[in-house]
């Protein structure tokens, strides 16, 4: 197939063509999944989700007109799902399961739109709200994100001419092409797309899957992005997200209960999935909490993607926990997906092939790494670190400890309050690129 003119494309944005949100599958596949059993198991709960700009040097009020990003939401707000699209959502195979969509929620979601947003400045950054139920509200994490991130990359890039923005192009896709060359020489790699949330633009994503397609076959295993893997003929990839714990911490009536939360979280999706779905998230209130509290059952599970630790430590401490259990690590899964780039991804395939199975979600150095492509010095293409996370629900403030205190969110106290309940082992400030 032809492929885009991504430069041209860009020189000439207009409404027509380039809506940033172009479908509601525009989003990561395990979104649709915590849909369904949030959907299913609680759908009177209410939330709040908020705009966290880690990247606080960068003022986004002041590189993102109020206007374009209020234009960008607001058409988010009119999609729908397509009819295409929900009977490729009914009828296709999910994580080697058929029919994974129950078809009440289909029918739910048939009608979906995103809820009202809230938006003001402050100091430099938006403020950006999204509340009401949790059903609702957690769609918008990633459209919104990805929204943001190209208006970024749009207004950085308002002011160069046609040749500029094909020089732009061109070095990018040489640069993304050695990455391809190098990923290559690994002979078992298993590695997908999960760059949505930070990418650069939506069709600089498509070029990035298309191009892993072809140039690594078979290693490349899909894209988080359910659009992406629908057009691309690709499996859509994602399992569950700290969403999950953070709310039923939150909601729990006591201690007892907010320590177990993550846990129940587990069973609740082993109720909804099980088979190959059975993935761990062991670190929103910290990975050593997690592995000294679980249930001997938790080692039955398929594997654990570490997420705030870094990937060979954190693979080394789930695996001594598997022995521990009298689990052979060669029969299980770890899933790598924190800031990764080819230097990291290299180091940890080799530091453990042969001694667990492994698979790697590949992000923003992915979908956008354009350090060192302008012709000419140039501020906002680079990729920063910006978050939207639940803050509250049902009116009660919600927390992520995480293994690096810099990712934490929550206010203070409740901060503390988790720490004095999960503890404060192994968790490690390092910096946060992304």
């Amino acid at each position: 197939m032809p492929k885009t003119d991504i430069a041209r494309r860009v020189y000439n944005h207009t409404w027509k063509l380039d809506p940033i949100i172009r479908s509601l599958l525009d989003t990561d596949f395990y979104k649709l999944l915590m849909l369904q059993m949030i959907w299913g198991l609680y759908p009177k709960v209410n939330v709040a989700f908020e705009l966290i700009n880690r990247a606080t040097s960068v003022r986004l009020a002041e590189d993102i007109d109020e206007g374009e990003l209020r234009a960008q939401l607001d058409h988010a707000r009119t999609l729908r799902f397509g009819k295409k699209e929900m009977i490729w959502l009914a009828g296709n195979s999910f994580a080697g399961r058929t029919q994974i969509f129950e078809p009440a929620f289909l029918e739910w979601l048939a009608k979906f739109k995103l809820p009202e947003y809230e938006l003001r400045r402050r100091d430099g950054q938006f403020e950006l709200r999204f509340h009401g139920l949790w059903s609702e509200a957690s769609m918008w994490e990633i459209p919104a994100l990805a929204i943001i991130n190209e208006l970024r990359s749009r207004a950085a890039m308002k002011h160069m001419g046609p040749f500029e923005l094909d020089v732009l192009y061109a070095r990018a896709k040489a640069k993304m092409w050695s990455k391809v060359e190098r990923l290559r020489r690994l002979g078992d790699l298993r590695i997908s797309d999960f760059g949505t949330r930070r990418r650069h633009s939506f069709l600089w994503q498509r070029w990035c899957v298309e191009a892993l397609k072809e140039g690594i076959g078979e290693a490349f295993t899909g894209s988080s992005n359910v659009l992406l893997a629908m057009d691309n003929d690709l499996e859509a990839l994602g399992t569950n997200a700290h969403e999950l714990p953070m709310v039923l911490a939150a909601l729990a009536p006591n201690e007892e209960v907010l320590r177990a939360a993550p846990y129940r979280v587990l069973q609740d999706w082993n109720q909804y999935y099980g088979g190959n779905l059975l993935i761990v998230l062991p670190d929103a209130f910290g990975t050593t909490a997690f592995l000294r509290d679980a249930p001997d059952w938790v080692a039955n599970w398929t594997g654990f993607r570490p997420d705030s630790m870094p990937p060979i430590e954190a693979g080394e401490k789930i695996m001594a926990w598997w022995r521990e259990k009298g689990k052979d690590p060669r029969d299980k899964l770890l899933i790598f997906s924190d800031a990764l780039d080819v230097d990291s991804i290299e180091a940890t395939y080799r530091h453990f092939d042969g001694r667990v199975r492994m698979a790697f979600g590949w992000g923003t150095n992915l979908t956008n790494d354009f350090e060192g492509c302008a012709p000419k010095e140039i501020e906002g293409l680079d990729a920063i670190s910006l978050v939207i996370k639940v803050t509250e629900a049902n009116g009660r403030p919600a927390v992520k400890l995480s293994d690096n205190p810099r990712k934490a969110t929550g206010n203070a106290e409740e901060i503390e309050r988790y720490i004095r309940i999960f503890g404060n082992r192994d968790r490690v400030a390092h910096d946060v690129w992304v």
